[in-house]
């Protein structure tokens, strides 16, 4: 009698700063953005170096829901870090295009004004009276008079979360509120609330970043094992879990 086949789990690296030996045999380098290449708009000093060697092969992969990719890009390429748009995947902006392709164009926002400008571009309707869905992004203009409407629109339209972050560590170590306080916020109303996120753990922007590359020859970095680490795991790809001790070395982004 044979033993149960135990599937092979993608292996995990831990480090404590980048190093792009480390990456060296990957075909394309995933990573995410804050606590591994910045910390509230500042770089690491190993940043730059690490995104150069890289090059083409480097995709920023993260649960961001406060600008776009083309906004981004321009805020990196001013402190020097080389990313095109093309090769950026942000929770927020992903959540629009899945929302737009399913068609459900009348939608009630709560983001960004660069998210809400975003929408506006790609067509929807963000003022309708009636809307077909709800996206919750990191809005912090979202009150305490919001909670009601968008629970009541939500018995009856698709609610759609950016991520579900609760927080990040800002660079003294003390929580910033990420979109998953406010979806936390809102279950604790409704304990049955149903919601749908494109945000990792949901590994959905990995398999966009691999498209037909075998996940085996990629890798993913990462600094929250809670949702960087699961969403690897569940896309197949190895994961390089950054855990990093010092603070960023340049100026702040502006």
């Amino acid at each position: 009698m044979h033993a149960p086949t135990i599937p092979l789990q993608p292996p995990v690296l831990l480090r404590t700063a980048l190093d792009a030996s480390d990456v060296a045999q990957a075909r394309r380098v995933l990573c995410d953005l804050d606590g591994c290449l910045i910390s509230e708009g500042r770089p690491f000093a190993d940043s730059a170096e690490f995104i150069a060697e890289c090059g083409a092969r480097l995709w920023i992969v993260s649960n961001n829901s406060d600008t776009t990719a083309l906004l981004l890009s321009a805020k990196l390429a001013s402190l020097g870090l080389d990313i095109p748009a093309r090769r950026i995947l942000l929770a927020g902006e992903v959540a629009l295009l899945r929302i737009a392709r399913l068609g459900l164009m009348r939608l009630r926002l709560h983001a960004s004004p660069a998210l809400v400008e975003a929408a506006r571009d790609l067509g929807f309707d963000t003022a309708h009276p009636a809307p077909q869905a709800a996206l919750l992004c990191r809005d912090p203009a979202f009150g305490i008079n919001d909670f009601g409407p968008l629970l009541n629109l939500a018995s009856d339209a698709p609610l759609w979360v950016a991520n579900e972050d609760l927080s990040h560590p800002s660079h003294s170590g003390q929580p910033v509120a990420e979109t998953g306080a406010l979806l936390a916020a809102l279950r604790a109303i409704r304990p049955g609330l149903r919601w749908q996120s494109p945000g990792k753990p949901n590994p959905l922007m990995l398999t966009l970043a691999l498209g037909d590359l075998d996940p085996a020859q990629a890798i993913f970095v990462g600094d929250n094992p809670a949702t960087d680490g699961r969403a690897a795991r569940a896309a197949g790809l190895p994961f390089l879990h950054l855990q990093r001790a010092a603070t960023p070395q340049k100026d702040a982004m502006t």
